[in-house]
Parts: C-alpha cells; structure tokens; sequence
C-alpha cells in the first residue's frame, strides 16, 4: 500500500466502503496466511514471533504495533490519514476475528488453498484500500518518510522489512515457503487490483 498520490475518484461514501472492505480483507488474508502455516510476509512473521513471545493475540501485536509506528512519523514529518488510523484500530482486530472463526487446515493441498487466498485477498484489498485515497497504513508511511530522508523506496522498503522479519524469525514466527512466494506475487497482483479498482 505505498501509492499515495493517486486521485481520489467516487463519492465520500463509495470510497469510505472501499476503505473499510479493504481493511477488513487485508485483515482476513493476514489470518489465511498464518492459518496455513506455510510462511508469511515480514511484518506477520514479526507480529507472529511478538505474539508467541508476549501471550498477546496476534492481531492486539498488529495494532500495537501499528500505533508505535506511528509515533516513528513524527520526526519523519508524516501526517496520518483517516485510512492510516483506521488501519491501526481495524487491521489486527479482523485478522483475529478471522482467526478465531477459521480453524488451521492439516492437509497440504488446504495449506496452499488457505496461503493463495489469503495472498490474492491482501492484494484485492490493498487495491481497494490504496484507492479509497485515505492516506497510508503505518508501516507504509514508515517506508515513505524515509524515502523523504534520502533513501530509495526500493531501498526504505528492503531495510524495513529484512529488518523486521529477522527479528521476527528470531521470536519464533513463521517464515517458509509462504514468504518467499507472497514476495513473489503481492507486487503485481496488487497493481492488477489497483488497476480493476481505478477502472471498475
């Protein structure tokens, strides 16, 4: 979710739906992905690892994290959006909900269903979410207030997330197959959605 400048198309009410949903599914992938045990991306391997290490929920650790974040966009001179606080309060708390409600497949062929769903899930509702034109999620303008600083996107992003899903690894989260392909794919497919959403 790193395209911020796009023109915000629709009625106040379409985009807010849009918001939502978006928010709402990205936090339904998240929960997909870690429910089939395949790998997640470097930020759930972080929040997963913080989970098992504090007993907290996995989607309370997304939140907070979220939040604590946000205060790393004060001396880089971000200014939220609705999107980016909704995305703190809304996130983890419908990848718990999720969670709770889906419970973790034991066959492979189930596993890959759950970890490509979930990925294709977290692109369309990134689509939807970047399009709703609400400012960006907090890891997101993490990555945004540094470019600002100096650094490449490319660059911000690489440290950002090489960073977090070491230390992630390091607490015991799950880092696998599943990792290396949402690397893979949740690019493209997110600007395929993007894409679907600007012209839909």
């Amino acid at each position: 979710m790193t395209e911020l400048s796009l023109p915000r198309s629709g009625s106040l009410p379409l985009r807010l739906v849009r918001l939502y949903i978006g928010l709402a599914g990205y936090g339904a992938g998240i929960a997909l992905l870690v429910r089939s045990n395949l790998g997640l991306d470097p930020w759930e391997v972080f929040h997963q690892g913080l989970s098992i290490q504090t007993g907290w929920s996995m989607g309370m650790c997304i939140n907070l994290v979220g939040a604590l974040v946000l205060l790393l966009w004060i001396p880089l001179r971000q200014r939220p959006g609705l999107g980016t606080i909704s995305n703190v309060l809304l996130v983890g708390t419908c990848a718990d909900a999720v969670m709770w409600l889906v419970p973790a497949p034991s066959q492979w062929p189930v596993q890959w269903a759950f970890l490509i769903g979930g990925i294709v899930t977290i692109a369309a509702s990134s689509g939807l979410y970047i399009n709703a034109g609400f400012g960006p999620g907090p890891r997101d303008g993490l990555m945004t207030g540094l470019h600002r600083l100096g650094l490449s996107i490319r660059l911000a992003r690489t440290i950002v997330e090489l960073t977090v899903l070491a230390a992630g690894w390091l607490l015991g989260g799950t880092a696998g197959i599943g990792t290396i392909v949402f690397a893979l794919t949740i690019g493209p497919l997110t600007q395929i959605f993007m894409r679907m959403g600007r012209t839909g």
